[in-house]
């Protein structure tokens, strides 16, 4: 019998920072741990199955605040899981972010060689996120988990990233961030261009079936379904060099916002060229049920109103014409910026360490995280622009730039820096709750 057009996606035991969209503003915090004796390691997940919030109630008692935990491959290792167990999970997963780096765009200054310690490593077991509206509840948040690692002498806490959503929304190149979110089947969620079909369940939630018709489920069923990939990413933003960037190849302040807004593919207030290509309009950016619902192919095919190299057009091509299926290369994505603003109109770097916290949902590794990172954003084959790369987020090497389409001449500017420095990062699995509980039971 065939699967019914409408999932029902098991919520109750999906971890709620799989699918839910961050509060406005919020502060968020990740907490990595290594895993030095595996009975703690259990008892650490044990633990955590109940401090972990689900996503079958969108508005929790908690308000928008929960907490997400993860888990590497060395983790589950860690954790006593066995070898065959391991062996059905993606191999990128088993890889390792650090192993990926070179088909990642990770190179020179960004390589592992130069990631903030420990990240990268063979420690890095298990990464608690937690998110709250503000500081003094995601403190809450953290004080409630703290029991599930607290006091077990065989997990240790590495490392700590505080991060934060400004009530703007805006990250530190100054554009309004986290405007675009998918829909996905059967979460209840719906997602920000009512012009897209909901994506299947199964491109983002372990178990279900997804845009192909195939459904993956690492093994045993109880850890791998109703589970997600997560990666996370530590991204320092040179903020100074965006600026003076704008600066020289501008002929005004005003061509600066143009170019600003050609680079990103949205004016910085959030409305996009596509709805908006003359001028920004602050109240279409902060209207989310219209700054985000467009398409490209009918009224802009050429990219003559938002560039086909723009990082937005990069990231989401919707339904551009370009090599390959938009749909199968979707993502969840989250941002949060790290680091105090670099103060308006400054054009040198003051030596603060500033960027953001990425975090990627999904259940397809290879074809929807690594395929946009190499392909999209560091490649422009798939719309036909040869190397070129996002003018934004790309591994630059200062020789090439960026074209801007335009009658009846294009545009073109000076050969990009690179804006966008990796820190460091994992990939992680996003276990369900009951199967947090099937890694605390785990017996040798």
């Amino acid at each position: 019998m065939s699967e019914p057009t409408q999932v029902a996606l098991e919520l109750d035991d999906v971890q709620r920072g799989a699918l839910s969209p961050r509060p406005t503003p919020y502060a968020a915090t990740y907490l990595v741990f290594r895993v030095d004796d595996r009975a703690d390691g259990r008892e650490l997940m044990r633990r955590a199955s109940a401090v972990v919030t689900p996503a079958v109630d969108p508005v929790s008692p908690l308000g928008d605040t929960w907490v997400s935990v993860a888990v590497t491959c060395y983790g589950l290792a860690a954790l006593g899981v066995p070898r065959g167990s391991l062996d059905t999970f993606a191999w990128e997963f088993r890889q390792g972010m650090a192993a990926r780096a070179t088909a990642l765009g990770d190179v020179g200054e960004s390589s592992p060689a130069n990631w903030e310690a420990p990240l990268g490593t063979p420690d890095v077991h298990v990464v608690l996120a937690a998110v709250a509206p503000d500081v003094p509840r995601l403190e809450e948040a953290v004080d409630r988990a703290r029991p599930a690692y607290d006091r077990l002498a065989g997990v240790t806490a590495i490392w700590r990233q505080d991060c934060y959503a400004l009530p703007t929304e805006t990250e530190h190149f100054g554009y309004r961030d986290g405007v675009s979110h998918p829909a996905v089947e059967g979460s209840g969620i719906p997602g920000s261009n009512h012009l897209e079909a909901p994506l299947k369940a199964g491109e983002f939630v372990l178990g279900y079936r997804d845009e192909i018709g195939g459904i993956q489920t690492p093994q045993p069923e109880v850890l791998g379904r109703n589970g997600s990939y997560a990666v996370f990413r530590k991204l320092h933003q040179d903020v100074a060099a965006f600026r003076r960037y704008l600066r020289d190849n501008a002929t005004d302040p005003d061509d600066e916002e143009l170019l600003a807004a050609k680079i990103m593919g949205r004016w910085r207030s959030g409305a996009p060229l596509a709805l908006s290509p003359q001028h920004d309009d602050p109240a279409l950016g902060a209207d989310p049920h219209r700054r985000n619902t467009f398409l490209y192919e009918r009224d802009d095919p050429a990219g003559f109103m938002t560039p086909g190299g723009c990082h937005i057009r990069r990231s989401n091509p919707r339904d551009a014409s370009v090599a390959g299926e938009v749909r199968l290369h979707r993502m969840i994505r989250r941002g949060a910026v790290y680091g105090p603003p670099l103060p308006e109109g400054v054009l040198e770097d003051d030596g603060t360490d500033r960027g953001l916290m990425f975090a990627f949902i999904g259940a397809h590794l290879g074809r929807q995280f690594e395929f946009v990172q190499s392909q999209w954003m560091n490649d422009g084959v798939f719309f036909g622009s040869g190397d070129a790369k996002d003018p934004v987020t790309g591994s630059h090497d200062g020789v090439t730039g960026f074209t801007i389409p335009r009658r009846p001449v294009r545009r073109r500017l000076a050969a990009l820096p690179r804006f966008v420095v990796t820190r460091g990062g994992e990939y992680c699995f996003l276990p369900s709750l009951s199967a947090l509980r099937w890694l605390g039971d785990l017996r040798d």
